[in-house]
């Protein structure tokens, strides 16, 4: 850290960058695999490349004036001046909730008559009003990612899940294709929706509940989400075999249906 030179905005302070979880979790991890260079196999082993510098070009803060977002720019190169691309949005982990719901007037083993429930809400990056995608929400820096997906799921729908209800399906699948030993990184269990200029990285969840048909029913177009916060939410349940359709364009959704479809073939879930 202290061949590292960080310039840092006027209004963030350099102990207060350092303290913050995304950056934490976001140097430590790329360090990493920096190191994994000092491996003759390694494709850069020859002439290594170097995080060199770091400059600090934007700041939002939350309310109460709590670090959000951070944007830098990160100096990667190595002996002959090659460098690449670090352009890094800086907002942290996120999680997803691929949340199934079930008449309990049906079998358990069936899959059809399942349903997929998806928030519907104002996205201003996005442009939109009306965006739809699987309940998800941004980690805090307490609590475990279970606890967090549980906590979303409150907000966004109103049902109360425990967190044994929930399967970590990046997890699972990580483990089943065994990831990390193929690469060598240490990259979080989850899936990067942009890993070309953000560091999010969302664990995505899965919970299946039976409830009565008539609940279910009732759940179409309710209004939820924390309105003292901003989140105007509307819900929309669908039928399970069309999530794909009706998320097309939210990665977490089409990224939740693939982890679902695969790892239910593989007989995991």
């Amino acid at each position: 850290m202290s061949e590292l030179r960080i310039n840092s905005a006027p209004d963030l302070a350099r102990d207060e960058l350092l303290a913050f979880p995304a950056f934490k979790t976001w140097l430590s991890t790329l360090q990493k695999s920096l190191a994994r260079q000092s491996n003759p196999a390694h494709e850069f082993h020859g002439d290594p490349y170097i995080l060199r510098q770091i400059d600090v070009q934007a700041v939002d803060r939350f309310g109460g004036g709590r670090l959000g977002f951070v944007k830098l720019k990160a100096d990667v190169s190595n002996s002959q001046g090659e460098k690449l691309p670090g352009s890094v949005f800086l907002r942290g982990g996120s999680v997803g909730m691929l949340l199934i719901l079930q008449p309990d007037d049906i079998p358990s083993s069936e899959e059809k008559g399942k349903r997929a429930i998806l928030t519907i809400q104002p996205r201003i990056p996005a442009g939109s009003l009306t965006f739809a995608e699987i309940p998800a929400g941004m980690l805090d820096d307490s609590g475990t990612f279970a606890g967090g997906a549980a906590k979303e799921i409150e907000e966004e729908t109103g049902l109360q899940v425990q967190q044994g209800e929930l399967i970590d399906m990046t997890s699972l699948a990580a483990e089943l294709t065994e990831v990390s030993s193929e690469n060598g990184e240490s990259l979080q269990k989850a899936m990067y929706p942009s890993a070309g200029g953000s560091d999010e990285f969302i664990p995505l969840f899965l919970c299946q509940k039976r409830m009565p048909r008539k609940n279910i029913e009732e759940l179409q177009g309710k209004l939820t989400g924390l309105r003292d916060h901003g989140e105007k939410i509307t819900l929309k349940v669908v039928p399970l075999e069309d999530l794909w359709k009706e998320g097309l364009r939210d990665g977490k959704t089409l990224a939740a249906w693939a982890l679902y479809k695969g790892l239910k073939e593989a007989g995991k879930i």
